[in-house]
């Protein structure tokens, strides 16, 4: 195995990551045989290899190396835990993950898959381990909790070691359990979830309440057909 990540490693020399203005999703350049994007970011990009289908390699922008670091430095602190994607290995500008496979929390509820409590307890238990660790459990959103067998996996490690709460799981936690049997079961349309992100993303600073942006939102649903 250690041999097959090494041989698609070296694909990744054809690839050029490049950061964008304003925390925008990263820029791809170049192609690889065997090589397949499976997720951008604002710091990176993911990939996987057809020769070594059990790793993701997660390859990041020339300006955002540093993160690389300290990604790096947070799997190592936090060790092995079930609910989160694994390190394997590192090269100067990748980090080689465990494949995790199924889909995020952002797709379930674009495809009316079934999110179970179990999954937001996983992610509540993980963020208290993650505290006794020292780090701090932040930036855990929908589209990096991925399901898998009614289970939570969380990936991506690199905002724990920045201070201060952004309060998105908080939120997303408190909205589950009041408002999710609403929808449970309901794909929902992919303009109606983009647009309560951005709208969240606009509105969640100290003065941000769920109530009153749930009404904001119910508002929106009238044009839902």
């Amino acid at each position: 195995m250690a041999k097959d990540w090494h041989t698609a490693a070296h694909a990744l020399t054809s690839i050029q990551i490049s950061a964008t203005p304003n925390n925008g999703p990263v820029t791809i350049t170049g192609s690889a045989d065997g090589l397949r994007c499976i997720g951008v970011g604002t710091d990176a990009a993911v990939f996987r290899h057809m020769e070594a289908p059990a790793y993701a390699f997660k390859l990041y922008a020339q300006e955002k190396q540093y993160k690389k670091e300290i990604e790096q430095r947070i799997y190592q602190q936090l060790g092995e835990l079930p609910t989160l994607s694994r390190l394997h290995a590192a090269g100067d500008n990748f980090l080689v993950l465990h494949y995790e496979p199924g889909p995020t929390l952002y797709d379930c509820l674009l495809q009316g898959i079934h999110i179970p409590g179990q999954a937001i307890k996983d992610v509540n238990d993980t963020r208290a381990y993650i505290r006794q660790k020292g780090l701090n459990p932040r930036d855990i959103h929908l589209k990096n909790i991925i399901l898998q067998d009614g289970r939570a996996k969380i990936l991506d490690l690199s905002e724990y070691e920045n201070p201060g709460n952004d309060f998105r799981w908080e939120h997303l936690a408190k909205g589950y359990a009041a408002y999710y049997h609403y929808i449970d079961g309901k794909p929902i349309p992919f303009w109606l979830l983009e647009t309560i992100r951005k709208w969240y993303n606009q509105t969640a600073d100290e003065t941000f309440t769920l109530d009153e942006f749930m009404r904001k939102i119910a508002r929106l649903t009238l044009f839902w057909k």
